[in-house]
Formats: C-alpha cells, structure tokens, sequence
C-alpha cells in the first residue's frame, strides 16, 4: 500500500496544541516491558516453590544487615531501580508533576520491591532482604527525581515530537520500545551472534522436571546431534544474517518515507554489536570481549548487511512480510542447532551468583524477544497508512 500524504504532512507542521495534555505511549509501553522484565529478575528461576511457614513481611520485621552482602550487589539494586522510576515519572506525565510525581513514584517503588521481596519467600533458591528493599527503594526514588526533572524538557520538547512524527509512523510507540529492548537482548550469553529465541533445551529442561524423565526435545527435531564444523559454521551464518535482517526490517516497518533509514538502522546494529561486546566482557574476562567473532558471525554479519542496505528501500508490505520470514527462520534453525561444545565448556567458566537477577532479565530477552517481535509484525496496524 502507498502511505497517504497527509499524516506527513501534519507531521512537518508541528505537534498538535492538544498533546500538551497527553501522556508519552512510549514512556508507557516502556514502563510495562520494564516491569515486566523487574517481576522476572526477581523471581527466576520460577521453580521449587513452596510455603516455607515464613511470614511473606520477615524482611521488614529485621532492622541489622543481612550476613552476606557486597556493596556490588546493593550498587546493582540501586541502579537496575532507577530507569523504572523515571519511567514511572515520564508516564505520570503532564497529569501529575512535581513533588506529587515523585511521591507516587517513591510509593510505586516501595510497592513493587515490597511485592517481589514478599514473593521471594515462597522461593527456596532466593532470600528475601531488607537491603534489597532499602536499594531497590532509593534507586526507584533517585529514577523518580531524575524523571520529574527532565520530564518537561524531554517529552514537551516540539523538536523531538516532530522528529518522531516526521520520522516514523503513527503506530510505531510498541515497536521502539521493542527495538530498544532487542541490544539488551544481547547481553545473555548465546552460542550465535544474535542468537534469541532458543526455547527447546528451556523446554526440554521443564519437561524433564514435569514429568521426572530425561526429555530432550531436540532429539525429536534432529535424530542426529552431530554436525561438522562446517554445519556450525553455516548455521551461525544463517542465525546472524537472519536475526540481524529481521530486527532490522521490523525497525524499517515503522519508519516513513523521510526517515534517515541507513543511519537508523546502523545505530540499532551498533547498540547490539556494543551490547554484545559488553556482555562478554564483564561476564567472563576482558580477554573475551570479542569471542563472538567467529568466521560465521563475520559470514553472518556480511550477508545480512547486504540484505539490510538492498531491501531498506523496498516496499514496507515486502519488509514486513521478510521481516517475518527471516525471523521464523532464525528461531528454527538456532532450535534445531546442538550446542557447540566450545560454547559449553566456555559457560562452565561462568558464575553467575552476582548476576543472577542480571541474568534472568537477559535470558527473558533473548528467549521471547524474536516472538514480540513476530507478534508484532503481524498486527494489523501495519496494513493502515503504510508507504
């Protein structure tokens, strides 16, 4: 479908007078996947649950310290706290503002990490603690105070509202939200450059609990585990180029026909390859910041530029319809790939007892960040003012 002129149109006229009394759909969108992602962290692994005759409140009815802490773990409760309370800030606004924004935002805080902490006493393998809830408390309030004070200036800014409006469609506040989550996605340690959506062996492991057996569902989609490297080789090539067109397209989807495509696209490719950089970085050794450079990374990374740069003028019907193609691809074949043994023996080096929230919010991402993605690309709203 061609899109209709007119949208654009009063995009490059400015915003309208009456969004001085809206909310940001973005902020809020963001806000959910956020808490979302907290409510994760905070109860990974799901398993083992049981009433342990614990009063779910023990963690407010103890004033001393808990026996074992580090000033890196409340350091990370303060900061993984802080986004969500600017979020909470940039969603309450313009309705409420000032000292009554940050109070809600302060209670939110405290009711959220309350709820998690109560949660946790139900968990064998997590220890409920006041510090969390002191850290996660003050982090939520420090987001609070940041967000009241840059709320105005952020999203009453004309310049970026018209940018946004100039730049991408009228449906498009999900799906920047969604992009913005698929770097971090990168931070969990995955076998393939850009490797999400690899439910089977998560699949295989609670099946295997469930039912007291040793299930392994990859068996079924593959009878014969054994590849050559070459087979790696070539499914890693196929697992980045194709996760990589795939994310790309669905940020091409939103865009209009003014939209600076090359240079948006290329900063979503740089926040991944940084994030991922990153990861390997701080979760292993500084050594192995650059591990995943492979042979089929590189292939990978090369084909999927080349299908980036040719289809980023197509039609958005035809970038919608590959984005979807290309990724059900990926998450059949990073699915139907065993893990390569070099990988594992890599993970054995992992501990992940300081990143164990760290780490469930990752894993989140990269198991079901493919599915939004597809979810997404399939709704409706894409068939309506589309260039």
């Amino acid at each position: 479908m061609s899109e209709e002129g007119a949208p654009e149109q009063q995009a490059a006229a400015g915003p309208e007078p009456a969004r001085a009394h809206r909310g940001s759909p973005v902020a809020r969108a963001t806000l959910l996947a956020y808490l979302l992602l907290i409510v994760y962290a905070s109860l990974f692994p799901f398993s083992g649950w049981h009433n342990q005759g614990l009063s779910p409140l023990l963690f407010l009815e103890h004033t001393t310290m808990p026996r074992y802490w580090t000033k890196f773990d409340a350091s990370i409760n303060v900061i993984g706290y802080i986004p969500f309370g600017t979020l909470v800030a940039y969603a309450l606004h313009p309705r409420i503002r000032g000292i009554w924004a940050f109070l809600l935002v302060a209670l939110a805080g405290m009711l959220v990490s309350g709820t998690m902490e109560a949660i946790q006493t139900y968990l064998p393998s997590r220890v409920s603690s006041n510090l969390d809830f002191y850290t996660n408390s003050v982090g939520c309030a420090l987001g609070g105070l940041i967000g009241v004070l840059t709320a105005r200036k952020l999203l009453d800014t004309s310049h970026l509202y018209r940018l946004r409006q100039r730049w991408f469609a009228q449906h498009a506040s999900q799906g920047l939200v969604l992009l913005a989550l698929w770097p971090l996605a990168q931070l969990y340690p995955s076998s393939f450059l850009f490797g999400q959506g690899q439910v089977l062996p998560i699949l295989s492991d609670w099946l295997s609990r469930l039912m007291e057996a040793d299930i392994d569902l990859l068996a079924y989609v593959r009878p014969e585990p054994d590849l050559t490297v070459e087979q790696y080789w070539l499914s890693e090539t196929i697992v980045t180029a194709c996760s990589m067109v795939g994310a790309a397209l669905t940020l091409m989807c939103l865009m209009r026909r003014t939209a600076p495509r090359a240079l948006l696209a290329a900063g979503l490719l740089a926040g991944a390859i940084m994030a991922k950089t990153l990861a390997s970085a701080l979760l292993f050794a500084p050594e192995n910041a650059f591990v995943w450079i492979t042979p089929g990374a590189q292939g990978g990374f090369l084909i999927g530029g080349i299908m980036v740069a040719g289809l980023a003028f197509a039609p958005q019907v035809a970038q919608r319809r590959l984005g979807i193609a290309t990724l059900i691809l990926s998450i059949v074949v990073v699915n139907s790939t065993p893990v390569n043994p070099y990988f594992s023996a890599t993970m054995q080096t992992w501990v992940q007892g300081k990143f164990l929230n760290f780490n469930g919010a990752a894993q989140f991402l990269s198991l079901l960040w493919p599915f939004f993605a597809l979810w997404f690309l399939w709704l409706p709203s894409h068939k309506l003012n589309r260039a």
